[in-house]
């Protein structure tokens, strides 16, 4: 999989290094508005190409796969686009601003039978996908909990009066999209579409949710999702039922450790070897390019439209408003 990039952020370093580590895939190009930053991580990465010209990196025929790490708002018009060219595409999280988007995406990649995937780290990790194999111990499952909150040095500038990009509804940002996300694919991954979504938000003068709780219910039980970038906390997420509990160390986010308590019995369980969290979404998708499994790779997109589905409703439900809308 020889793979281009769009975006210079950290999580596009991340993402790179995890690359490395994967055999079979390579990246052979980064696109940037500016030269400098495109420069910057070429050198950093050894790439031998850069681009300040989308359209001229899409027409290069070397290249399988665009990695897409731009602002949200992009996403959709940037993997349309990679799309039309012929390539495989790996959007960040969240995949799209709207579900609009995300069908068309979707039916755009099924009718070129092009690979399309969201990089959402979680349900890729180990650790993760050993928590479902162990939910039947807890009993019947009553509660979930979820906080992942990071204090953002972009709230900083959004409180002296700039408005980053995370932070504007032009660009599809706030808390929901940006951190808590990670909290609602922990829980539909494993428990599937809710019956109902509601969004309470703390929300910035022009709007934008700086943190919030969302909760989700299900017949048998509730999940609640708590997501900020205007404080810090301990990250966790739990799963109860009647007869014991589980803890993930670390939250949704890094899934660092799996802690089961019933009654007075603990057990720790840890099967994640790597510490840079991307390298298991790069493995898995650097797989489903190898063998051409779109059964997989469509079964997965059609499990990201639910969430982004979910997202939506969750945002309109505590009054957010993006201009993609």
């Amino acid at each position: 999989m020889n793979i281009a990039t769009i975006g210079t952020g950290s999580i596009v370093e991340l993402f790179l290094s995890a690359v490395e580590e994967v055999d079979g895939a390579q990246c052979l190009a980064v696109y940037s508005r500016k030269e400098e930053t495109a420069e910057r991580l070429a050198d950093q990465f050894d790439i031998s190409a850069i681009y300040t010209d989308l359209a001229e990196m899409l027409q290069n025929e070397a290249i399988d796969c665009i990695y897409i790490a731009s602002p949200n708002s992009l996403h959709f018009e940037q993997a349309y686009l990679a799309l039309q060219h012929g390539k495989h595409v790996i959007v960040e999280k969240p995949f799209t601003s709207t579900s609009h988007e995300a069908e068309q995406l979707i039916e755009l990649a099924k009718e070129k039978q092009l690979m399309l995937f969201e990089a959402i780290s979680t349900i890729h990790m180990p650790n993760y996908k050993m928590i479902r194999n162990h939910l039947d111990s807890l009993g019947p499952i009553k509660f979930i909990q979820c906080n992942y909150s990071q204090f953002s040095s972009r709230y900083e500038k959004l409180m002296n009066g700039e408005t980053p990009n995370v932070f504007n509804p032009k660009f599809s940002g706030g808390a929901l999209a940006d951190i808590n996300i990670y909290n609602v694919h922990f829980v539909m991954n494993l428990f599937g579409v809710p019956e109902r979504v509601s969004y309470m938000a703390n929300k910035h003068a022009n709007g934008i949710d700086t943190s919030g709780v969302a909760v989700m219910k299900y017949p048998n039980y509730i999940a609640e999702c708590v997501g900020a970038k205007d404080t810090q906390s301990m990250n966790f997420a739990m799963i109860q039922g009647e007869k014991g509990y589980l803890k993930v160390v670390g939250g949704a986010n890094g899934c660092q450790e799996v802690v089961i308590t019933n009654g007075d019995r603990e057990i720790t369980m840890n099967a994640q070897l790597k510490s840079n969290r991307l390298y298991y979404e790069v493995a898995e998708f650097q797989k489903i390019f190898q063998m051409r499994d779109f059964q997989r790779c469509y079964d997965l997109l059609d499990y990201t439209k639910s969430v982004v589905g979910v997202l939506e409703s969750a945002r309109k439900d505590g009054g957010i408003s993006f201009d993609a809308d």
